[in-house]
């Protein structure tokens, strides 16, 4: 019985700041081709603003993929406010390590973190739009391309 309780007591302690992921949406590319006006939306509803959130691009791509980052543009619609448009060069891979992320077999996932910092968000429904950006259109090697948001569990 001891025993329980220390691993309970132990297990709530390191996992006390873990993250929950509590949305996760992607947009899925045919034949593994992102054309510049197809502009995935997402949307989700945001209720506990005493929560800290972390923003993520998730791109999921093939080797065949001839770059090492992608441009994305994300249009941000919050709740009560403006669009905001952010052009942000997410990198995929390095000269070093190869492609970064995880992967199976040809096919790679990348998390890139958008905040750096935890956001406090407001209540209410939240817009996402993502544009790529890249000089190819169409754009080769892209599967999927999405947003995850992560509350912080305090």
């Amino acid at each position: 019985m001891r025993l329980l309780s220390l691993v309970l007591v132990l297990g709530t302690l390191f996992t006390a700041c873990e993250p929950l992921g509590v949305f996760e949406q992607q947009a899925f590319f045919p034949k593994a081709v992102w054309s510049a006006q197809n502009k995935p939306r997402f949307q989700f509803q945001v209720a506990d603003t005493t929560a800290r959130y972390h923003l993520f691009a998730v791109i999921r791509h093939n080797d065949a993929y001839r770059y090492n980052n992608i441009w994305v543009r994300f249009t941000t619609k919050a709740p009560g406010d403006t669009l905001r448009q952010q052009l942000v060069s997410l990198k995929l891979a390095d000269n070093k390590k190869g492609w970064l992320g995880t992967g199976m077999d040809d096919v790679y996932e990348q998390r890139v973190r958008l905040s750096p910092q935890p956001l406090k968000l407001k209540a209410g429904v939240y817009v996402f739009n993502l544009e790529q950006m890249m000089r190819d259109e169409p754009l080769t090697g892209i599967l999927q391309a999405g947003i995850r948001l992560e509350k912080l569990v305090p």
